[in-house]
C-alpha cells in the first residue's frame, strides 16, 4: 500500500533497491547529493545530467518531465548518511520561470518489484527555482525516506550552497550548461494537436484575481499536522481530507491536494477589467498537457467568456483531471469568498476610522458639517461593499457555470446518488483514486456546493456524530430522527465504498450491540453485501474486535519483515470496513481499547472505521477516548458548518449525501456489487 506523505512525514523503506519517479509536466534537472552524518555535502557527492552516476545512485542525463532516479542503498557508501533528492528548472529553455506557475510536482518511490512504497505532491511552491524533493536517511541501521518539499528561490546555485557545497555557483553553472545543449525545441507545429499521436497542449491561461484590491492568497510551504485537505480532502491534490472538529482543516494530496500554511503568498494574477474575457483554467493547473484533449466547447462570441469544459485541468485521465478540476474550483471559491470579506472589513474599518475622525474634530460638532461627513463615510463604505459583491457575484456566476458542467461528467465515485451515472453503473476493475463524502458550501453562496473528495484508499476512519450539534437543522430534529440519519448516512457510505472497489477487494463487517439498527441495514443485509451477520451483544462484539485486530496484527507484522507470503491462506486480503453503532453500548474496557488500536493502526493495512455514535454517550470515559475522536474525520448526517480549510480558516458546511426519496439506486447498485463478487470468486 503506498504511504501518500506531506511535508515532513518519513515513512519506513523496507526495500533498498529503489527507483524515484517524477512527474512535473515540464523539462526539470535531476540531481543527487549525498550527506554524511553532519549534513556535510563532498564537492564529489553530487549526481547530475553531467555526471549521473555516484555508487548505488543514478539520476536521468537529460532534463525531462519524468526523471528517474535509481538508487541501491546497498551500493551507498558507508560514510553517506543521507541521499537528496533535488530538482531545478532549467534556465533559458522557454519553460516555466518558477514552479510555482506549474502544476504541482508529483514523486513517487518504487520498489525492485515496481509496487510504490510513498509518493509525495510537493504543492504550495512559489517563486522557487529548485527544490530538495525528498530524503533517504539511516535511522538506526535502516532507512527511511522523508517528504522535504522545501524551494529555493535563488535556483540551484543557493540550494548546492545551503547544503554546504563549496563549489555551489560554479557547478549549478556546470550543470545549467549541460541539460542546455538537451532540451529538446518545440517547433510551433508541436504545440498544436497532432493527428498522428493525439498530444494535445492547452495554452497557459489563468484566472482573474476575485477582487481588486483584496488580501494576498494564502499559500503554502508546510503541511498540517494531521490528515488536513478537502478538498474537496491530503490536498488538499489535489489529495484531500478534513480533520474532525472546529479546527479541522484540508490537506493536500485530493492529495492530493494542496498543503497548507498560514505564510501568505502574492496572488500572481491580476485584476480582469469588467467585461473582459474570462478564462476557466486555474493558475495551478495549466502546466501540464492532458494525453488527450478536452471535449469541444463551442466558440465563444466576441466579448463573452468562453464556455467551461468539464476536465479543463492537468491530468492523465479523465478521471484526474475532473479530480483536479473539482479541487481548482474548491480553490477559487475559498479565494473568491475570502477577497469579499476581507474587502468587506476594510470598508467598514475605513468607516470606523473616519466617524472616529469626524467625532474627534471640535469643529464637526456644530452645525451639518458632522452629518455630512458621516454620511459620505457611510456612502462610502457602501460602494466599496457593493463593489466587492459584485465581484464575488461575478466569480459565482463562473464557478456555478462551471459547476454545472463538471457535475453531469462526474464518475459514479464523485457523483451524488441522483447522477445518471448511478443508472448506468458497473462494477470496476480499478479503484478510483477518490470518493466523494458529500458537498461543501459557503454562506455567501450556499447555493454552490463543491465536491467533498477524499482519497482512496482511506488513510483515516469516518465518524457520523449522531449527537446533537449546534447546527439549526440538528436543532429541529429529535435524538431517534438524528441518530436514524446518521445509521442511513453510513450505510449510504459503506455501499458507496462497496460500489467503487472492483469485486471481492472490499469486505465490510457490522457491530450493532442492541440489534437497533436492523431498519437502516436492511440494503446491506438484504442485498448479501456483508461478510456476515451483524454482531450483537457484548459477546459478539468482542469476536469481531478480535478477528480485526488479529488480522491487523498479521499483516502489520508481515508488512515490516518483508514476509506477506507468509500470511494464512484464509486471511481475507481485502479492505476491510467496520460499521459500529450504538458505540459504546456493549463495549467493555478491552474493546475499547481495541477498537482504538483499530483506528490507529488500522488504516495502513487495510482496516478502516465507520463508526456511528454521539460523543455525550461515551463522556463517562472522559479524556481517554479523545485520541479516538481526533484519529476520525468527522462528519454530520445533517448539513453543519464544523470543517476548515487551511488557507483562510472559512468555517465550510459540509452536507451528506443522500438517496433520493423513493429510490432504488441503492439497493441495485449492491445487487451488481454481490453478483460481481459470486461471479468473481466462481
Amino acid at each position: 500500500m503506498t504511504a501518500e506523505l506531506v511535508r515532513g512525514q518519513n515513512h519506513p523503506l523496507p526495500q533498498t533497491r529503489l527507483e524515484i519517479r517524477v512527474s512535473a509536466g515540464h523539462p526539470v534537472v535531476a540531481c543527487a547529493t549525498c550527506s554524511d552524518p553532519h549534513g556535510a555535502v563532498r564537492d564529489e557527492w553530487i549526481a547530475h545530467p553531467g555526471a549521473p552516476t555516484l555508487p548505488g545512485i543514478e539520476v536521468s542525463r537529460r532534463a525531462t518531465e519524468a526523471p528517474r532516479f535509481t538508487v541501491d542503498l546497498d551500493a551507498v557508501p558507508e560514510a553517506v548518511h543521507q541521499v537528496n533528492v533535488l530538482l531545478a528548472l532549467p534556465q533559458g529553455a522557454g519553460g516555466p520561470a518558477h514552479f510555482g506557475a506549474t502544476a504541482a510536482p508529483f514523486v513517487v518511490v518504487t520498489g525492485q518489484d515496481d509496487a510504490e512504497l510513498a509518493s509525495f505532491t510537493i504543492t504550495g511552491l512559489d517563486a522557487e527555482t529548485a527544490l530538495v524533493a525528498v530524503e533517504l536517511y539511516r535511522r538506526q541501521g535502516a532507512w527511511k525516506v522523508r517528504a522535504v518539499g522545501q524551494g529555493y528561490a535563488g535556483g540551484l546555485a543557493e540550494l548546492l550552497a545551503d547544503q554546504g557545497l563549496r563549489k555551489a555557483r560554479e557547478t549549478a553553472t556546470a550543470v545549467q550548461e549541460t541539460v542546455a545543449v538537451r532540451i529538446p525545441r518545440a517547433e510551433p507545429a508541436q504545440l498544436r494537436t497532432s493527428a498522428a499521436d493525439g498530444a494535445y497542449t492547452r495554452p497557459a491561461t489563468s484566472r482573474p484575481n476575485p477582487t481588486p484590491g483584496s488580501n494576498p492568497t494564502p499559500g503554502s510551504n508546510q503541511a498540517p499536522g494531521l490528515n488536513q485537505t478537502p478538498g474537496p480532502n491530503q490536498t488538499a491534490g489535489p489529495d484531500a481530507t478534513l480533520a474532525p472538529g472546529p479546527d479541522a482543516t484540508l490537506r493536500d494530496g485530493l492529495s492530493a491536494a494542496g498543503a497548507a500554511s498560514s505564510q501568505p503568498t502574492p496572488t500572481p494574477d491580476a485584476p480582469q477589467p469588467p467585461g473582459g474575457p474570462i478564462n476557466y483554467a486555474h493558475p495551478r493547473r495549466q502546466s501540464v498537457a492532458p494525453p488527450s484533449p478536452p471535449p469541444a466547447a463551442a466558440p465563444a462570441r466576441p466579448g463573452q467568456p468562453a464556455p467551461p469544459v468539464a476536465g479543463d485541468a492537468t491530468g492523465w485521465s479523465m478521471e484526474e483531471r475532473l479530480y483536479n478540476q473539482v479541487w481548482g474550483m474548491f480553490e477559487d471559491l475559498a479565494r473568491s469568498v475570502a477577497a469579499y470579506r476581507s474587502a468587506v472589513d476594510f470598508a467598514e474599518s475605513r468607516l470606523d476610522q473616519e466617524l472616529d475622525q469626524v467625532l474627534s474634530d471640535p469643529r464637526s460638532r456644530i452645525g451639518g458639517t458632522g452629518d455630512a461627513a458621516r454620511e459620505a463615510a457611510r456612502a462610502k463604505c457602501e460602494e466599496l461593499t457593493d463593489r466587492a459583491r459584485q465581484a464575488l457575484d461575478r466569480d459565482l456566476a463562473q464557478l456555478t457555470a462551471e459547476s454545472e458542467v463538471v457535475e453531469p461528467a462526474l464518475p459514479p465515485a464523485f457523483a451524488r446518488w441522483d447522477n445518471p451515472a448511478w443508472h448506468a453503473y458497473r462494477v470496476p476493475m480499478e479503484i478510483p483514486m477518490a470518493l466523494r463524502l458529500g458537498d461543501l458550501q459557503l454562506p455567501e453562496s450556499p447555493e454552490l456546493r463543491i465536491p467533498f473528495l477524499v482519497r482512496l484508499p482511506l488513510e483515516r476512519g469516518l465518524w457520523v456524530d449522531s449527537g446533537r450539534s449546534g447546527s439549526e437543522a440538528a436543532i429541529v430534529l429529535d435524538e431517534a430522527q438524528l441518530r436514524r440519519l446518521a445509521l442511513d448516512c453510513a450505510v449510504a457510505h459503506a455501499a458507496r465504498l462497496l460500489a467503487v472497489y472492483p469485486p471481492g477487494e472490499f469486505t465490510v463487517h457490522v457491530i450493532d450491540p442492541a440489534g437497533t439498527a436492523a431498519p437502516s441495514l436492511a440494503p446491506l443485509v438484504g442485498s448479501g453485501a456483508l461478510a456476515g451477520p451483524p454482531a450483537a451483544g457484548a459477546q459478539g462484539v468482542s469476536d469481531m474486535l478480535a478477528k480485526l485486530t488479529q488480522r491487523v496484527d498479521l499483516v502489520t507484522m508481515a508488512v515490516r519483515g518483508g514476509a506477506a507470503d507468509s500470511l494464512p491462506p484464509d486471511l481475507d486480503t481485502a479492505e476491510q470496513l467496520l460499521i459500529v453503532n450504538d458505540f459504546p453500548h456493549g463495549f467493555d474496557d478491552r474493546a475499547v481499547t481495541q477498537l482504538r488500536y483499530l483506528a490507529d493502526e488500522g488504516p495502513a493495512v487495510g482496516v478502516h472505521l465507520l463508526m456511528v455514535a454521539d460523543r455525550e454517550d461515551a463522556s463517562a470515559y472522559g479524556p481517554v477516548l479523545d485520541p479516538l475522536w481526533r484519529s476520525l474525520l468527522r462528519i454530520t448526517p445533517v448539513p453543519d458548518d464544523h470543517l476548515a480549510d487551511p488557507w483562510v480558516r472559512h468555517a465550510w458546511t459540509y452536507e451528506p449525501l443522500t438517496v433520493p426519496p423513493g429510490s432504488a439506486v441503492l439497493r441495485q447498485v449492491l445487487d451488481q456489487v454481490v453478483a460481481a463478487r459470486r461471479s468473481w470468486r466462481r
